[in-house]
């Protein structure tokens, strides 16, 4: 059965070489993603593209019928989630069904306001923060989802800080889901005059092992999609007695196989 992909999202097309002088913004932020940057947001606006494209009922359809069940249809959320940029609340709508309580994290004072009127006597609460410096304590969440945000985080050293968030929040055992899009000349055209910073796959296992995460599952068709987790805790209390021994002792164990 074909896939039913909207307009201008998540096919990867082959990427041209870029100019050294590109008009859009994000070729910038890329190159200094790991330098110290002073913004206003964590989260570029979205253009107008986008503001057609992420209500729509084919983008609705699209993240429901291909997506979201590919990463979340049989997995246990818990009974807690967080998810951070929900924008319109598509991914929303059909994660608050799986959970007995959802946080949506929106940076944009407007959509956090849409979206409370939307999900108003639902088990949604939105909270309007930066998802990048979150205001819960570490274990308050089952699981955790980004849908198609990550790419609209201007660097990579902030894409990792809100990764970095969601592991500290997530309960041992917890469950980070998410998809994002493949980086083409579609995509980049498609956010013409907006924040866009695609993630590469391949990097996006390191660094989410480099963070903590464990069983990391990485899948790429059309779009990008990954599961992950965070250690249980008898893993991570084991990590932190070795953290915490002599490097002698370290070494000897490492020597002795234990």
């Amino acid at each position: 059965m074909a896939k039913t992909v909207p307009e201008g999202i998540g096919i990867a097309d082959t990427t041209k070489a870029v100019a050294p002088v590109c008009p859009f913004r994000d070729i910038n932020w890329k190159r200094t993603s790991l330098q110290e940057t002073v913004i206003g947001h964590t989260v570029g606006a979205m253009n107008e593209n986008h503001a057609k494209l992420c209500p729509s009922p084919d983008w609705a359809t699209f993240l429901h019928a291909e997506v979201m069940p590919a990463v979340a249809g049989e997995r246990d959320l818990g009974d807690e989630l967080i998810e951070v940029g929900p924008g319109p609340g598509a991914s929303t709508d059909w994660l608050r069904h799986r959970v007995r309580r959802l946080v949506a994290v929106e940076l944009e004072r407007s959509a956090a306001d849409a979206l409370t009127d939307r999900f108003a006597g639902t088990n949604v609460e939105v909270i309007n923060q930066d998802a990048t410096a979150l205001s819960f304590p570490a274990s308050s969440f089952d699981s955790a989802a980004s849908f198609t945000m990550l790419h609209h985080v201007p660097t990579a050293r902030l894409q990792n800080q809100l990764l970095a968030e969601l592991l500290r929040v997530l309960r041992p055992g917890g469950v980070l889901i998410g998809s994002d899009s493949l980086a083409s000349d579609a995509l980049h055209r498609f956010h013409d005059g907006d924040t866009y910073n695609p993630v590469e796959p391949a990097s996006l296992l390191t660094r989410l092992q480099t963070l903590g995460y464990e069983r990391i599952t990485i899948t790429v068709d059309y779009g990008m999609r990954f599961v992950a987790h965070k250690p249980d805790s008898s893993v991570t209390e084991l990590a932190d007695r070795r953290r915490a021994e002599p490097v002698g002792r370290q070494q000897r164990c490492l020597r002795a196989g234990g």
